[in-house]
């Protein structure tokens, strides 16, 4: 579970890396929103649980959220890191690690959670990200 201030932009980001929302859930007496996303692969009937889900947790009352209080970090495989990277920046997402060894990336989403990319299998290094430097933590 990750708690998100904006679950649109959070939820258009996790778009990007092919997460699709599974089911949602308004709790109007204690004030917050659920929102489960899941892989294509993970779903089961519409409305159903997936198999494997990321939580999004919107508190109606707003909060600004600061390490710990929000998450660590989450990890996804990625059929092409370098096309996967590519998006991101092409909708303004900083790639805060570049996969600069054709394995692994960080991005962070609307709410500065860290998402760690890994490619499934082996890229050989490539340019532009072979040379991009680190932006920020992550």
């Amino acid at each position: 579970m990750i708690r998100v201030s904006d679950p649109d932009a959070t939820i258009a980001f996790f778009e990007l890396l092919g997460l699709r929302e599974v089911r949602r859930i308004d709790n109007e007496k204690g004030r917050f929103t659920l929102i489960f996303l899941a892989t294509p692969e993970d779903m089961n009937a519409p409305g159903e649980r997936a198999n494997a889900e990321v939580e999004l947790t919107h508190n109606w009352d707003p909060e600004d959220y600061t390490g710990g209080r929000n998450f660590g970090h989450l990890a996804y495989r990625v059929d092409n890191i370098y096309e996967t990277c590519q998006r991101l920046l092409d909708h303004g997402y900083v790639i805060h690690r570049p996969p600069r060894d054709g394995h692994m990336a960080f991005v962070k989403t609307p709410d500065g959670i860290s998402i760690e990319l890994l490619q499934d299998g082996t890229l050989e290094p490539a340019e532009p990200w072979a040379s991009m430097p680190n932006t920020g933590a992550w």
